[in-house]
C-alpha cells in the first residue's frame, strides 16, 4: 500500500483510507463480527488511516471493540461538533440542553470518543462541516486547540466544502483539510488544493467515488441525485478514449491521479468489497493522464452552470 505524509503533521498514512460512515449507518451494535472483519482486513493489507465521527452511529464503538488492541497500527481520525442525538447513540450525556457547535459539545464529544474507541489519544480531531459563521465565532476552534494542548489529539482539522473549507484553509489554523473531490465535484482542484498545500495542510478526500453516481443507470442513493445529474451531463459529451470500462476504477483512478491528495477515504461494510478496493488501488492504478485531463475538461466546460444543463 502506498504511504504518504499527511501535510506537515509527519503522520504516515496509506493513500487509501477507510471511512466508517457506512459501518455506522448500516451496522448495529451486535454486528461486531462483520465490522471486525472489514477493519482487520484493512489493517492486515496496510491500510492504516481510519476516519470516523461522533455522529456515525456505533462506528466509534466498533473501532474500540474490534481493533483497539492494534492501536499502534493505525492513524485514528474522528469528527465532532454535532449533538449526537441519533437514537442509536444517544444525546451528549442525555442532556437535552446541549447545543451544537459549542465548546461544551466539542469537549464532551472528544472525551466520549476516547472512551468509545478505547484509546488515550486521537491522531486527528476534525470539525464536522460547520458553517463559516461558526468558524469565525471561534469557540469551537479554541475547543480543538484545548484538546490538542491537553494531549487528547495530536492534530486538528476541518472537514467540509465550499466557502467554509476555503475559510478554514486560509485561516492557517488547521493541520488538515477533509473535503469532497471526485469526477463530478472538482472545485477543490482550483479553489482549495493550492492554498492548502501552500499552508502545509494534509489533504483528505471524501466522496471519491461520487456516491456511485458515475456510470449508474439510476440514482444510487437519494442523497446522490445531484452527482447523478452531473454524471449524466458529462457522459453525454461522448465516449472518453482510453477510459477503463470499470466505472469504480475510473473514478478512483481520477482522484488518485492528483498529487495533492494524501489519502482518499472509501467506506464499506463488506469485507469482500474492502479486499477488492485494496487490490484495485495496489494493482490497477494509475489510469491514463489523457483520461484525467478529459474529465478535467468536461467539468471545466460546465463549471457552475449545472442548472442550465439537462
Amino acid at each position: 500500500m502506498e504511504v504518504r505524509t499527511l501535510g506537515n503533521t509527519g503522520l504516515k498514512i496509506s493513500r487509501l483510507g477507510m471511512g466508517l460512515a457506512r459501518i455506522g449507518a448500516e451496522l448495529v451494535e451486535t454486528d461486531l463480527d462483520e465490522a471486525g472483519q472489514v477493519l482487520n482486513r484493512a489493517l492486515d493489507a496496510g491500510l492504516n488511516f481510519l476516519d470516523t465521527a461522533a455522529c456515525y452511529g456505533f462506528a466509534e464503538e466498533m473501532i474500540g471493540r474490534t481493533v483497539a488492541h492494534r492501536r499502534d497500527e493505525y492513524v485514528l481520525a474522528t469528527k465532532c461538533g454535532h449533538v449526537t442525538d441519533d437514537p442509536q447513540c444517544g444525546r451528549v450525556n442525555d442532556d437535552l440542553s446541549a447545543q451544537p457547535w459549542t465548546a461544551r459539545v466539542v469537549e464532551e464529544s472528544v472525551a466520549r470518543s476516547l472512551i468509545r474507541m478505547k484509546t488515550d489519544h486521537l491522531d486527528l480531531l476534525q470539525l464536522h462541516s460547520c458553517s463559516v459563521e461558526v468558524l469565525k465565532q471561534g469557540e469551537v476552534i479554541e475547543a480543538l486547540f484545548k484538546a490538542k494542548r491537553s494531549g487528547q489529539t495530536r492534530f486538528i482539522g476541518y472537514s467540509g466544502d465550499n466557502e467554509a473549507a476555503l475559510w478554514a484553509v486560509e485561516s492557517g489554523l488547521f493541520d488538515t483539510l477533509q473535503t469532497s473531490y471526485n469526477v463530478v465535484d472538482q472545485h477543490a482542484r482550483t479553489k482549495l488544493f493550492g492554498s492548502a498545500m501552500a499552508n502545509g495542510m494534509g489533504i483528505i478526500i471524501k466522496r471519491p467515488v461520487a456516491n456511485g453516481a458515475w456510470g449508474a443507470k439510476r440514482i444510487p442513493y437519494s442523497y446522490a441525485s445531484e452527482y447523478f445529474r452531473r454524471a449524466r451531463v458529462m457522459a453525454q459529451m461522448g465516449p472518453i478514449p482510453g477510459a477503463p470500462d470499470d466505472h469504480i476504477l475510473l473514478v478512483t483512478g481520477f482522484v488518485f491521479a492528483h498529487s495533492a491528495v494524501d489519502t482518499a477515504i472509501v467506506g464499506t461494510r463488506n469485507p469482500l468489497h474492502m479486499t477488492k478496493n485494496i487490490e484495485m488501488v495496489q494493482n490497477r492504478l494509475p489510469i491514463s493522464t489523457e483520461v484525467v485531463e478529459e474529465l478535467h475538461r468536461r467539468f471545466d466546460q460546465v463549471e457552475d452552470n449545472w442548472v442550465q444543463m439537462t
